[in-house]
């Protein structure tokens, strides 16, 4: 079976026979290395402008007019900025990954310690709690968000209108770019802001926390949930694995060199406590990529990893290597093809990295 027609299938074998709150995944911590409340219904667009922003896309040709390369869809709006495509075959992969973020979530979407209300909570107003999703894709966690806490008001930006028209009363998409300078007003901070896989979107991260930290409420919680950009193995699989080390190697090379590298995830809890976040952590959990973990729960998510993986070899490929590297398309797809092969080995026991990096704000920074 394909990767992509099976996708779906094993997320849903996944949830029936996978009890994860059980598992043993090897977490470690703290490594060194205007309202909405305002009758919207599900019917109404999911899309909304920001308060006195000029840049705030709507829904128009100038950000639905895709750009189309090595046979990828990209984002049209801030065109180039964000290097990964936009069409289904990469939405397909975002909604797997979500799947595979709450794996390791045993079922939960954040680590970082909310007082959010719950849905029958009657101490809070409706609104009161307002979340942010940076980078949100699909907008899948934002919309399980809101679902989950139908009293919080959850807003989703991204550079690319690709999320449903109809979501929970309670969650709103912008596009708009988050490098750019932001334009929320001084009443509407929030209690949370949260990324996911957003390392290889922003070129000054300093100034992107400093941001953060000044549209947020005191007190506030910012999560950032990654993955470092990079295979490696216990044993000698990764020296069997030359596809895959050329490609790490040259992703991360192209990345940094176009400006947005992708291999940050573990400088993220530094920037953090520098740009002024307190009680910062960071929980680090390696995975298989493949089945081939004795333990169930490991075995499950490797099996997720390893399609997940095949996926990424298809989508962050195309762009660097072609725009970097000046490969042709073929030789775009003979990579990914030998990238894809390995990671099907039997025999390799390739292994990666996700983290959680949560920190609190005291209050915004004194100066931006």
């Amino acid at each position: 079976m394909c990767v992509s027609s099976s996708v779906f299938l094993l997320i849903a074998n996944s949830l029936v026979r996978c009890s994860p709150r059980d598992a043993n995944i090897g977490i470690q911590h703290d490594l060194a290395d205007d309202d909405l409340d305002d009758g919207a219904s599900d019917a109404d667009s999911a899309y909304i402008s920001l308060g006195g922003s000029s840049r705030t896309g709507s829904i128009t040709s100038s950000i639905t007019n895709y750009v189309y390369e090595n046979g990828r869809r990209y984002h049209a709006y801030r065109s180039g900025q964000y290097v990964l495509p936009n069409d289904e075959a990469e939405q397909e992969r975002m909604d797997l990954h979500h799947h595979l973020w709450r794996l390791l979530l045993q079922g939960d979407m954040f680590t970082a310690p909310l007082a959010i209300s719950k849905p029958d909570d009657e101490t809070t107003s409706s609104g009161d709690f307002r979340i942010l999703d940076l980078g949100c894709g699909t907008g899948i966690w934002a919309m399980d968000m809101a679902d989950e806490f139908p009293r919080a008001n959850v807003f989703g930006v991204d550079l690319s209108p690709i999320q449903p028209d109809w979501v929970p009363g309670n969650c709103r998409f912008h596009v708009d770019d988050y490098e750019d300078e932001w334009t929320y007003r001084d009443d509407e901070k929030f209690d949370y802001i949260h990324g996911r896989a957003v390392s290889g979107t922003v070129a000054d991260w300093p100034t992107f926390y400093r941001q953060v930290r000044t549209h947020m409420k005191p007190g506030g919680w910012c999560e950032m949930q990654e993955y470092d950009a990079w295979i490696f193995s216990d044993d000698d699989s990764i020296e069997r694995a030359p596809w895959i080390r050329e490609w790490v190697t040259k992703l991360d090379a192209a990345s940094k060199s176009y400006g947005k590298q992708f291999n940050v995830a573990r400088h993220h809890k530094q920037w953090m406590i520098d740009a002024g976040f307190e009680d910062v952590t960071e929980k680090v959990i390696r995975i298989p990529v493949g089945p081939w973990a004795k333990d169930e729960a490991l075995k499950e998510l490797g099996r997720f990893e390893q399609m997940h993986m095949q996926m990424s070899a298809a989508s962050h490929t195309p762009a660097l290597f072609s725009r970097v590297y000046e490969y042709s398309e073929q030789q775009v797809q003979l990579l990914i093809e030998g990238v894809k092969r390995e990671f099907r080995s039997k025999d390799l026991r390739l292994i990666t990295v996700y983290r959680f990096i949560v920190g609190r704000s005291p209050g915004p920074p004194s100066s931006v």
